[in-house]
């Protein structure tokens, strides 16, 4: 199932992983293990945040994918369904009749 994973890192943290120059090695970890079709990295109400779109199989990978965000750059993270123009056409379509 396509998911929309949104993480607001600490900024403390990841001001201590930029100047450590780890910060690229732990973003290349994240997307080694969640494989987005999208990745967007941006500010939101004064942090660091990234918004990553990806294929979900079970959803017992919550744990391994969002562990790390927690653990190394004290994120706050939600995680949802998503839908992309293609979906949300075969949903509409399955309305009818």
């Amino acid at each position: 199932m396509r998911m929309l994973l949104k993480a607001r890192l600490d900024t403390e943290k990841g001001s201590e992983l930029i100047a450590s120059g780890r910060m690229a090695q732990v973003l290349e970890s994240l997307l080694e293990r969640l494989r987005p079709e999208a990745a967007y990295f941006t500010p939101d109400r004064g942090h660091r945040s990234c918004l990553f779109v990806f294929d979900m199989e079970d959803s017992s990978q919550l744990v391994t994918l969002t562990e790390p965000l927690f653990r190394e750059l004290g994120a706050e993270v939600t995680v949802q369904p998503a839908m992309n123009l293609d979906d949300v056409k075969r949903g509409l379509a399955s309305l009818k009749g």
